[in-house]
């Protein structure tokens, strides 16, 4: 397995050690949120309690829960095959942007992205990759042994942001070749067109996928933290133009704040996990708060 030391930065590699130590309770988190999905196959006792109803064998009635709520909850046992993801990375030219943080928001994905991949083959499971940009630039296949975070990473670190992207059309490519039905964990800045991925989303959820989309901003995206006048350049069409962001502030905020109402109310109507993050939250944190939230959905 390669080094993880060799392609990431020492501060990512210091926040993803501490994940480690605390794996078991991430792992155990995450995993038994999942019970929602169609998957029941973590590799461990079982996910989850139903209650009792007529037809039930009553020996897989369990006592100890009995004994505490004083009604019937039988064990919902596991399948015998694992649940497999796949990490969906945008590699579009805005993704390298960083205005002030020491992570661009391709980097803070990456930092995600790791943490995932070790709680998901830590539990056994398999997960793959799969980079996009305007089309399908890289795949790897999902794997759960032990060197495939080290294949994953040495993957991203080759990746390169660039170009234009086109995230709804590559949802789709990514659903043609994914045979099973898989958890798919989608990073991007979504700065294309909302009604497309909306789509797309919707067409991932009936194909019967797990999805949880993180949608990663850089921290100057979020606050828009200009005065007076600033010169912008489209990181991907290279567009340029001069702006009064005093006078457009306001404005600005409401549309990205527009934009996430969206599609947090989408991924709500449909059954996707809506992440909003940006590059100015510690990623650990975030994504514990995350995982905390989604285990008490359950």
């Amino acid at each position: 397995m390669l080094n993880a030391e060799q392609y990431l930065k020492p501060e990512v590699i210091r926040t993803v050690a501490r994940l480690d130590l605390r794996a078991r309770f991430i792992v155990e988190g995450f995993l038994s949120g999942l019970h929602a999905s169609p998957f029941h196959g973590f590799s461990v006792e079982f996910s989850e309690h139903r209650r009792y109803t007529q037809g039930d064998d009553p020996k897989d009635i369990d006592w100890l829960v009995y004994a505490k709520t004083d009604r019937y909850y039988v064990k919902k046992y596991q399948a015998e095959t694992n649940i497999t993801g796949y990490l969906l990375m945008d590699l579009s030219e805005s993704m390298a942007y960083t205005y002030r943080q020491e992570l661009s928001k391709f980097d803070y994905s990456i930092c995600l992205a790791a943490a995932l991949s070790y709680m998901m083959i830590h539990q056994q499971d398999p997960i793959g990759l799969m980079t996009f940009g305007e089309k399908m630039e890289s795949s790897l296949p999902a794997r759960s042994k032990r060197t495939q975070l080290g294949n994953i990473l040495a993957m991203l670190a080759k990746a390169r942001p660039t170009g234009l992207t086109d995230v709804a059309s590559n949802l789709r490519r990514a659903a043609s070749m994914i045979r099973n039905r898989s958890l798919l964990m989608l990073f991007s800045d979504l700065l294309t067109d909302r009604e497309e991925v909306i789509n797309a989303l919707h067409m991932l959820r009936y194909a019967g996928h797990d999805v949880i989309l993180f949608h990663i901003l850089d921290e100057a995206e979020v606050t828009f933290p200009f005065s007076g006048p600033v010169d912008l350049r489209d990181p991907e069409t290279g567009e340029k133009m001069v702006i009064d962001a005093n006078g457009i502030r306001a404005d600005y905020l409401e549309t990205l704040e527009s934009m996430r109402q969206q599609y947090r109310r989408e991924c709500l109507t449909i059954g996707v996990d809506y992440v909003p993050l940006d590059t100015s939250m510690p990623f650990d944190k975030a994504l514990l708060e995350y995982l905390s939230q989604r285990k008490a959905r359950f």
